[in-house]
């Protein structure tokens, strides 16, 4: 007696939001930026144990113009903020982050100058994995919540992850070149 009876077989009724999810959710290609421990057990994440296939990450792509998930896994230094920030630049949109260990959320065990004290000071992160290192479960899991944020996402207004976030140009001293302090209050240039 409903609506269900006077449609057609072959037609499927959604709206524009659900499909455009539908297939954003099913078609992440993770870029790989390991850069310490973390990364050794991002990269079984992908073997066979695992299997990122399921979730259609079979490949860790190697350009930042093919992916559109960036997992930082490891211990940002001072001098690979430039590289990181110019690959997220280089990702498409829309684009997600997934800071992987505590290396990377919050610098971890390294609490000194050469050590970035959280990649969210340089790009916007959506997920954070904690552990040090993280099990694959753990980045599993992480993956899993980035797709309920995704779902969740709009066409016409896109989820923005950090509002406050600071971009490089925000913070004096983050680009290299820039003259910044060191640790013991000297100017550098």
């Amino acid at each position: 007696m409903g609506l269900e009876e006077k449609i057609p077989d072959g037609i499927a009724l959604t709206t524009l939001d659900a499909m455009v999810n539908w297939a954003r959710k099913r078609s992440v290609w993770p870029l790989g930026f390991g850069l310490a421990c973390c990364a050794i057990e991002m990269m079984s994440t992908i073997a066979s144990r695992f299997d990122m296939a399921r979730f259609g990450m079979e490949v860790m792509r190697s350009s930042p113009r093919q992916a559109d998930l960036m997992i930082v896994a490891g211990r940002v230094s001072n001098k690979m903020v430039p590289v990181l920030r110019r690959l997220y630049d280089q990702m498409p949109n829309p684009k997600w982050v997934i800071s992987m260990g505590a290396c990377a959320s919050c610098g971890g065990i390294f609490n000194n100058y050469a050590i970035k004290q959280g990649v969210d000071r340089v790009v916007p992160v959506d997920i954070y994995v904690p552990g040090c290192p993280p099990r694959p479960e753990q980045l599993i899991d992480g993956i899993l919540m980035l797709y309920k944020k995704i779902e969740k996402e709009s066409v016409k207004r896109p989820l923005i992850t950090q509002p406050n976030a600071q971009t490089q140009d925000e913070r004096p001293g983050e680009v290299s070149g820039q003259p910044h302090r060191n640790p013991s209050g000297e100017l550098n240039k």
